[in-house]
């Protein structure tokens, strides 16, 4: 069994930066991969960042590459997103979810977590 619980999330201007954390906890947690979703008012659900339970490997989602740095600090069983250049494009609540990769990467994973919400203003 694994509890995520998701921080960090705010309002922010365009252009500004955020860092999201995930704590988690449970005897799986360390050996769970760790991804990031989020949910705009209206939309689906959608797939944002990805990190292997080693840390060997990342994913991003083509709409963040180059601005949201996943990463995953397994003496505090934190993972964090750091977002910058935000964009009104970008508001939606933020969930936290831990699976394999391969259940992240079709949007299935094992665990979530209650979700922060991100708001940017333009």
């Amino acid at each position: 069994q694994v509890e995520l619980v998701e921080s960090g999330g705010g309002l922010v201007q365009a252009g500004g930066s955020l860092r999201l954390s995930c704590a988690g906890s449970g005897r799986d947690f360390s050996t769970n991969a760790m991804g990031w979703f989020r949910q705009a008012p209206g939309k689906e659900r959608e797939s944002v960042a990805a990190i292997s339970w080693n840390n060997v490997s990342t994913y991003y989602a083509d709409y963040v590459k180059g601005r949201f740095t996943i990463s995953r600090d397994k003496a505090k069983n934190t993972v964090y997103l750091q977002m910058s250049s935000l964009e009104p494009e970008d508001t939606a609540v933020y969930f936290c979810a831990a699976g394999s990769m391969r259940t992240l990467s079709i949007g299935a994973p094992d665990y979530w977590g209650q979700g922060t919400q991100v708001t940017v203003s333009s």
